[in-house]
C-alpha cells in the first residue's frame, strides 16, 4: 500500500471555502529517495519566497533548495541570504539584472550538479506548484529521465485562473505537441523533475531559448534523446501575490521556439 507522507492545503479562502487536494504518495519500495536540488528562479517574489522554502525544508526528503535571484528590487535576495544564513541546505545565486527564465535555470542546474544532486527540480516561486508535489515527482523518476508535473493529466488541474489564461495554456501546449511531436500532455509545465543524467548529457550553453520557451526546448531536447518522460496530476493555483512574469514578448519567444525546432525537425 502507497504510504502518505503530505498533507497540504493549496487553496486560498474565496467565499469562505478552502480547496484542499489529497496528500501524495509515494509507493513502497522506493525509499530512500536520491538527493535533490530544488531550484527557484526569483523576481519579485518577497512575499512568497520565505513561506515556500520553508515548506520546502519540512519535506522529508534529502533536498538544498537553490534561489536564483535576478536582483529583485523588493527585496527577495535578502531574504533569500537571511534563509541561507539559517540553513545550510539553502543556496542563492545574485544576478545583477533581469537575465531570464532560461539562464536562471541554467546556473541552477549547474549549482545543483555541483552540489551532487541526483534529481533537479523546478518551480516557480508563487505557490502555483506546491511543494507537496515534489516527493512523488522525485519518486516517479526512478526509471525516467524527467516527471512533469501536468495540470492536462487524469486527476489534474487548475483553480482561480482566467479562461484568457487557460486558453493560451491550452494553445501554447498543442501548438508545441503538434509541430515537435511531444508526447507529454504538459509542455509548458515548469514544474519538473530531470535527473542529473539528462542535465549533464544536455549541452545547456547550446539551447537558444531564454524565457519560459526555454522548458518547451529542454523538453524537446529531453525526448530526441528517448529519454523516458512521465507526468503525474497536480492541481495548479494561479499566483497567491506579486504579478505574473508572462508577457507578449514572451508568447512570440515561444513561438519563434516551437517553429525554429520544427524546422530543425525536417
Amino acid at each position: 500500500m502507497p504510504r502518505r507522507i503530505f498533507l497540504a492545503t493549496i487553496g486560498r479562502e474565496r467565499g469562505g471555502s478552502t480547496a484542499r487536494v489529497p496528500g501524495t504518495t509515494i509507493p513502497e519500495g522506493t525509499h530512500p529517495l536520491p538527493a535533490t536540488a530544488v531550484i527557484i528562479p526569483t523576481y519579485n517574489e518577497s512575499e512568497n519566497l520565505e513561506r515556500l522554502v520553508h515548506l520546502i525544508l519540512a519535506l522529508p526528503l534529502e533536498l538544498r533548495v537553490i534561489v536564483v535571484d535576478d536582483n529583485s528590487p523588493d527585496g527577495t535576495g535578502q531574504i533569500a541570504d537571511r534563509l541561507v544564513a539559517e540553513d545550510e541546505r539553502v543556496h542563492v545565486i545574485h544576478r545583477p539584472v533581469k537575465l531570464g527564465l532560461g539562464t536562471a535555470y541554467i546556473a541552477g542546474f549547474q549549482r545543483a550538479l555541483q552540489l551532487g544532486a541526483e534529481c533537479i527540480v523546478t518551480m516557480d516561486a508563487d505557490f502555483s506548484h506546491h511543494p507537496c508535489y515534489i516527493p512523488s515527482l522525485v519518486a516517479r523518476s526512478n526509471g525516467a529521465q524527467v516527471v512533469v508535473g501536468s495540470r492536462y493529466v487524469p486527476g489534474a488541474g487548475t483553480r482561480y485562473c482566467s479562461l484568457k489564461r487557460r486558453l493560451l495554456s491550452w494553445g501554447a501546449n498543442g501548438f508545441a505537441r503538434l509541430m515537435l511531436g511531444l508526447e507529454a500532455r504538459d509542455c509548458t509545465a515548469g514544474f519538473r523533475c530531470y535527473r542529473r543524467e539528462a542535465l549533464e548529457a544536455i549541452d545547456l550553453q547550446a539551447i537558444l531559448s531564454n524565457g519560459y520557451s526555454f522548458l518547451i526546448e529542454m523538453l524537446y531536447q529531453c525526448q530526441r534523446r528517448s529519454y523516458r518522460t512521465r507526468e503525474i496530476p497536480i492541481i495548479f493555483e494561479d499566483r497567491r501575490h506579486g504579478v505574473s512574469k508572462i508577457s507578449r514578448q514572451e508568447i512570440f519567444k515561444a513561438i519563434f521556439t516551437v517553429l525554429r525546432l520544427a524546422w530543425r525537425r525536417l
